[in-house]
């Protein structure tokens, strides 16, 4: 569940949507490039010795705390700092967990309602003042604590909902009676949903069956340990200072502009044992070469912001970066022509990965603003006519070039939910039937301008957020020319990522182009796209309806099968029929890597896999000259 620009503001986020203010709350927008109190000032250069990972990021970061952040660029990092307590396997298809800092899987009650997690001894958090020179192991009062810091309302969690939905006994009870109090949350308060049993030892009971909560709690971007000394160190500048156990630690970050890991020298004796699926060759290559080796294989990150497509696809092409996430789409006729790897790529033993997203790419409707807001039949007429009137096949061949595919519903491809041979009036072009739709309700031209206006004869004039960068550019010169053709005036407001994130999260803004990913292989949480409590939070258009309320919930608390799929289904439809969102694509993505860079391989449900990767020096110094 993440959010990410997307296929009309675009690029991709995703979630999986989401604000995240850059320091506390009240906090505003750093400026690009500023400096960071506390992280050294620049970078020293790795030692010669060192194996260095460089990548490029095309949307800035907003901070490293998991219980302020929602943006993908931002969890790509905190993934690598924080640990969760259960994982993804990085290479085994289909999807699986394992313990991560546990010593064994949690003990599930039969009623999914009680959930034991029995930490690993000797995990220890990376070095920092706030621990003032004691060696801090991790326990299992850090999941508590980290938890708990998503429900205390001075946090203003875009995650809560996540939690509430899961209903763990007793917690969103606490948080409504600190709201009503105004007072602090008090994190010693033991609540019977979210206890510590012993040192190592803590249990989760919920309300619900909850059969999936294990998927959400193997993000560790957002609920990885989290040691209570560090945030009451550093307080109000707590998104600056991530430390957690994972296998990298922050070492210098210039807002915007850079950031840079280093290997934790803390993190636990952790190797490689990967397993490869059968017909993978290039998964059954870096298990292999990897398999037994201590992990992390590489000492330093470094991530440079680099937010056009030219320059960051040049600086891969140059060997200044080792491998490119999404080859843009400018490129891709070039690089991938009838998507294969182009001869001269091939020659360079370029590898290349190509998957399918576990997104999808949307604009959404401010369901609460007074001109495409509303649930009477006029307003949906007005979002189905803009929906028939998006030129899909356009955008897929002219702006994506290719690498998408119509999206029907909010659930994507490689998650369960999802239905191949699903079809909706979401793919629909169809100007036409747009206009009858149109006149019918009134929407006609009063005054005789050439553009359409609402019944009642105020101006039509539709909003759309966008972002001041190349795709986006594209993608409102198509929804320029669809909305042209049906007599609908259109105008673009421009901001950058982060400010269009805030906006949205506020219900600011009328109409906003993003994408949401999955951080697990399950359609809940695109549904969350549509669900009521999660207003400002997954739900940025708004949506309230009693109706697809309870069909969420119905589908939440049923294990897989086709009672599940009956709720989702109707969920589904109800998406579809009152159009808070319009549903663009779900995007195919291609990486590429250098040859040095040992063992690439793409898993959409680790943000990041750095963890698994190596790099051959000798290679790299050999192809560099």
């Amino acid at each position: 569940m993440k959010m990410r620009r997307g296929p009309c503001g675009v690029f991709a986020l995703c979630l999986a949507l989401l604000s995240v203010l850059p320091r506390a709350a009240g906090a505003t927008a750093p400026e690009k490039g500023a400096a960071v109190e506390g992280i050294p000032s620049s970078a020293p250069p790795a030692p010669p010795h060192w194996k260095v990972l460089r990548v490029s990021y095309r949307i800035a970061e907003t901070g490293f705390d998991p219980a302020q952040i929602s943006d993908l660029y931002s969890r790509k990092i905190t993934e690598n700092i924080f640990d969760a307590p259960v994982m993804f396997e990085f290479l085994a298809r289909p999807v699986r967990m394992r313990p991560n800092t546990l010593v064994a899987m949690p003990e599930i009650s039969p009623d999914y309602r009680t959930f034991t997690f029995r930490v690993k001894p000797g995990i220890y958090f990376a070095d920092d003042p706030a621990f003032k020179g004691v060696k801090r192991e991790l326990v299992a009062a850090d999941y508590v604590y980290a938890i708990k810091r998503h429900y205390d309302p001075r946090t203003k969690s875009p995650n809560l909902y996540i939690l509430e939905n899961a209903k763990l006994a007793g917690l969103s009870e606490y948080r409504k009676e600190v709201l009503a109090a105004k007072k602090p949350f008090d994190y010693d308060r033991e609540v019977e949903g979210l206890r510590v049993l012993d040192r190592y030892t803590y249990q989760i009971r919920t309300v619900d069956p909850q059969p999936r909560l294990l998927l959400q709690l193997a993000d560790g971007s957002v609920f990885g340990a989290v040691a209570r000394e560090v945030v009451e160190f550093y307080g109000d500048r707590i998104m600056e200072h991530p430390v957690g156990t994972g296998p990298y630690r922050l070492a210098y970050w210039r807002r915007a502009s850079r950031i840079v890991l280093e290997k934790n020298p803390n993190f636990r004796a952790e190797r490689y044992q990967e397993e490869a699926p059968a017909g993978d060759a290039q998964a059954q290559a870096a298990v292999a070469a990897l398999t037994g080796k201590q992990l992390p294989l590489i000492d330093r990150i470094e991530v440079s912001i680099v937010e056009e497509n030219q320059p960051r696809w040049l600086a891969f092409m140059n060997g200044e970066h080792d491998y490119i996430e999404e080859v843009p789409t400018d490129y891709a006729n070039i690089a991938l022509p009838n998507n294969q790897l182009a001869p001269n790529l091939k020659k360079r033993d370029i590898v290349m990965v190509r998957y399918p997203r576990a997104d999808v790419a949307m604009s959404y409707f401010n369901m609460e603003d007074p001109l495409v807001g509303g649930y009477t039949p006029d307003k949906v007429a007005l979002r189905r006519a803009i929906s028939l009137a998006v030129d899909l096949d356009k955008e897929i061949r002219l702006v994506r070039r290719g690498q998408a595919i119509p999206a029907q519903g909010p659930i994507s491809p490689g998650t369960w939910g999802y239905e191949a041979g699903f079809k909706s009036e979401m793919s629909e072009y169809d100007p036409a039937k747009a206009k009858a739709l149109l006149d019918m309700y009134g929407y006609t031209d009063r005054d005789g301008d050439g553009w359409r206006d609402q019944p009642g004869g105020q101006p039509l004039v539709l909003e759309y957020a966008t972002q001041p960068d190349q795709q986006s550019r594209q993608l409102i010169e198509q929804w320029k020319k669809n909305m042209d053709a049906i007599g609908i005036r259109i105008v673009f407001k421009t901001a950058k990522w982060p400010e269009n994130l805030k906006a949205a999260n506020a219900g600011k803004l009328m109409m906003w182009g993003v994408a949401w990913s999955a951080g697990a292989p399950d359609g809940d949480t695109f549904l969350a796209l549509g669900y009521g409590p999660a207003k400002g939070q997954a739900n940025k258009a708004r949506f309230s309806l009693p109706a697809f309320d309870r069909a969420y919930n119905t589908q939440k608390v049923l294990p897989d099968g086709p009672e599940r799929m009956a709720a989702v289904d109707e969920a589904r439809r109800l998406i579809v029929a009152y159009m808070p969102i319009k549903l663009h694509v779900h995007r195919i993505w291609t990486d590429l890597a250098h040859p040095w860079l040992i063992g690439y391989h793409r898993n959409v449900f680790l943000r990041e896999g750095w963890r698994y990767f190596d790099v051959d020096l000798e290679l790299q110094k050999k192809l560099a000259r």
